[in-house]
């Protein structure tokens, strides 16, 4: 019987999970490579050692690091943005996202807040909203949606951590 290969469907399954490692191991050098541009030795970097450890426990290959590691000599090019917007009813919006080419990062990410219909704003807009911790931004003015806003929030926050360039997404709900 033919379309019944056992490799056949392995090899689907197999495909997926493939592409999202590649994903979730694109970011995590990307984390690595911005974090080594100020000191590559993670003894005196703890930023670095804190994305060295994020990569080790998602399992990405100690060459891989090393290279990311290394690459952050070579490309000046990568940095690290943070874009603020303003989500459906009214919700403050940080995207953190590393890019080589700004330009294209934010054309991408305004396509994806006006498909969900957010928008972007001006800097320091929504900054004010949130407070920098060690893990992160927190929000300092928690606000309550209805579930309808919340299922347009969760969908907007999964489209945007499904860009490469996206690290982080942090939302004051």
């Amino acid at each position: 019987m033919s379309g019944h290969s056992h490799w056949a469907g392995v090899k689907h399954k197999k495909e997926i999970t493939d592409q999202k490692r590649g994903k979730i191991f694109s970011k995590l050098l990307n984390a690595i490579s911005i974090a080594a541009k100020t000191d590559p030795n993670p003894e005196f970097n703890p930023r670095l050692r804190q994305a060295i450890e994020k990569a080790r426990e998602n399992q990405v290959p100690q060459e891989h690091i090393e290279r990311a590691i290394k690459r952050a000599k070579e490309i000046a090019s990568l940095e690290e943005l943070i874009i603020e917007a303003y989500g459906p009813a009214g919700c403050a919006i940080l995207i953190e996202a590393i890019s080589d080419n700004k330009n294209r990062t934010m054309a991408e990410i305004k396509r994806v807040l006006n498909e969900n219909s957010s928008k972007l704003a001006a800097p320091g807009s929504v900054m004010w909203a949130f407070e920098k911790t060690p893990e992160g931004w927190q929000a300092k003015f928690k606000q309550s949606l209805e579930p309808t806003g919340l299922e347009k929030i969760k969908k907007l926050i999964e489209d945007l951590e499904n860009q490469d360039e996206v690290q982080k997404v942090y939302i004051n709900i």
